[in-house]
């Protein structure tokens, strides 16, 4: 089962997750079938600290996804170094 939070409008990410999906999921869980208006996400993150690391993590996780997705839809097979593969699963 899954909190579904329809009545919110705003969301704080306090703490990055490795996996980008995480926090996508963590959006969406606020903007559901059914919901009024708009969804806000605030990300709240200091200078200097590992978080930035892992929203670059992040950055570098979704391209990687995107361009895989992108050469799958252009009917070329997409292919991976062991770099890129270990970038993607953390």
């Amino acid at each position: 089962t899954g909190l579904n939070l329809t009545a919110a409008d705003l969301v704080f990410l306090l703490d990055p997750w490795w996996n980008p999906a995480a926090e996508s999921q963590a959006i969406a869980r606020a903007h559901r079938i059914g919901r009024q208006g708009s969804v806000h996400a605030l990300r709240i993150v200091s200078r200097g600290t590992v978080e930035e690391s892992i929203l670059a993590l992040q950055d570098q996780k979704r391209e990687l996804a995107r361009s895989i997705l992108d050469d799958q839809t252009e009917g070329r097979s997409a292919r991976l170094d062991l770099d890129e593969l270990r970038a993607l699963i953390g």
